[in-house]
């Protein structure tokens, strides 16, 4: 029953924005259609206006904004109110100026660990340069950190839940969603008794990702166990902006800041093949223990803080207390909206794919490259690095998979390798490179995880977990079928027509 209610809260909540947006929409319409007939002089000034934007546009070096270029020249006045509403990145928005000032403070917790770059330099000369543009973003290097990788969401969602039945101290999750159902129903009990027991219990749910389960009823008994529970960017606020284009796609769990936990696993069933969406979820991801869990233990409360709309929370307080003794370097990384012009979230993957020398394996669920992404991946095959990408044969967004089809030509035909796997959806954001360093996060290969969703990922580099993940994409490969380019090429006339289309499209995708 309320599983049910909570269905309805969530799909009425959707509809009601859903209206709104449409409302706007005509609203617009309208009054450009009266500017046009009663207005003329006001309407050329506009006309004007979307002609200086549409070149600003086009000298802003983006794919991101190609789309947008495309609609304010069409549309002249309209496509400029489209734009103003919603092309805008928020780089300068109220919530990104917040959580640039949590950054700040956080930054002063984290102490860049220069030794350790210099020994990673002498080992890696070439890798190095990946971590010296982290830290230089923020973000330090680490040693004395135990890396666990796994090779299936349910694996990590059974650890994960033993390792929250030992928490003593503090847990925080951060998720972009979280689904009612079996693995729900373990993880709530076991928040329940730790708030019980005074441990220090938080929650950040994504309002959109979060849409069903997360009603009133919800925010009740959460509230009533204990439980701190916040929202980010509840889609019914700010819809003149798009809100929800913005959203926290990031997946963290921190366990007495010694135990932290990231990768492409939400709380729902089907990341643990309880339930059959698109055949069997293929996920991936890590759990670190020991130094550095502390910037997963910052990107958490420098959000919590921003949606709390409160500075006051002292980070030391969570600092690990755990000696750890582990080979090799981790560099956890936080990327989004409000480091448009520099986002880790697409550099830090730009950066590895240049300077592997041997092979690049990559797996995501979505292959939506801008131009230069592309070319770097093409440059890599063409000077002799064995390029291979597995993306899924079953897909959750017909659309965004066939700007994905659209995208395997080119590479094809300049010696990328790609596969599709055959057992259904695969979810995993991994790229692998030279045995040496491997990447496992929140981040798909595609214009929201690199220009809108606030996301998290860990660089790992000298560790055995490296060469876990190396043996579990050379297994995935098996378990994927590779994509004949002739066969690519002779598809049908009208898939190329529509994914041509879509692929123009593809920054709003």
């Amino acid at each position: 029953m309320n599983l049910l209610k909570g269905k309805i809260s969530g799909i009425t909540r959707g509809i009601i924005v859903g209206i709104a947006l449409l409302l706007q929409i005509w609203t617009m319409i309208a009054i450009v259609s009266l500017m046009q007939q009663y207005a003329s002089v006001a309407y050329i000034i506009l006309q004007m206006s979307g002609v200086i934007l549409a070149f600003n546009l086009a000298n802003d070096g983006k794919d991101y904004k190609r789309f947008w270029i495309v609609i304010v020249i069409i549309l002249p006045v309209l496509g400029y109110f489209l734009y103003i509403m919603w092309g805008r990145t928020s780089v300068n928005s109220i919530t990104n100026k917040r959580i640039r000032q949590a950054e700040d403070k956080a930054a002063k917790c984290m102490k860049q660990n220069h030794q350790a770059i210099e020994e990673l330099k002498r080992l890696h000369p070439n890798k190095v340069q990946i971590s010296r543009y982290l830290s230089h973003a923020g973000y330090p290097l680490y040693k004395n950190t135990n890396v666990k990788y796994f090779p299936i969401g349910e694996e990590l969602l059974e650890s994960l839940i033993e390792d929250l039945k030992s928490a003593r101290k503090c847990i925080f999750m951060e998720y972009f969603i979280v689904s009612d159902g079996v693995i729900w129903s373990r993880i709530e009990e076991i928040l329940f008794e730790k708030a019980a027991a005074g441990i220090d219990v938080r929650f950040i749910m994504d309002d959109f990702g979060c849409l069903i389960i997360n009603n009133m009823d919800f925010k009740k008994k959460m509230a009533a166990h204990g439980i701190k529970l916040v929202t980010f960017g509840p889609i019914h606020q700010e819809i003149s902006r798009f809100s929800f284009n913005f959203r926290n796609h990031k997946k963290i769990t921190v366990i007495d800041g010694n135990i932290g936990y990231t990768g492409g696993v939400n709380i729902a069933d089907e990341y643990a093949n309880i339930i059959d969406r698109f055949g069997h979820w293929k996920d991936t991801g890590v759990r670190l223990e020991g130094e550095g869990v502390w910037s997963l233990t910052c990107f958490f409360l420098e959000m919590w803080e921003t949606v709390i709309k409160n500075d006051k929370e002292n980070y030391k307080l969570f600092k690990p207390d755990k000696k750890v003794e582990a080979p090799g370097y981790v560099q956890p990384y936080m990327g989004g909206p409000h480091k448009f012009h520099n986002n880790p979230s697409e550099s830090t993957y730009t950066h590895t794919i240049n300077k592997a020398r041997d092979y690049l394996y990559i797996t995501t669920p979505y292959l939506v490259l801008d131009n230069k992404m592309r070319e770097d991946i093409v440059s890599a095959a063409v000077s002799g690095v064995d390029v291979r990408i597995i993306t899924p044969k079953r897909y959750d967004k017909w659309y965004v998979h066939m700007v994905t089809i659209s995208n395997y030509g080119y590479l094809m035909e300049n010696g990328v390798k790609i596969y599709e796997y055959s057992k259904g959806f695969i979810h995993a954001k991994n790229v692998i490179t030279d045995d040496e360093c491997g990447i496992c996060g929140t981040v798909n290969m595609d214009y929201r995880s690199f220009y809108l969703h606030y996301e998290c990922g860990v660089v790992i580099n000298e560790n055995p977990a490296v060469l876990d993940m190396k043996k579990d994409f050379m297994n995935t490969m098996m378990e994927s079928e590779r994509i004949d380019y002739e066969k690519w090429r002779n598809r049908p006339f009208s898939d190329k027509l529509i994914q041509w289309i879509l692929k123009v499209l593809s920054p709003m995708l």
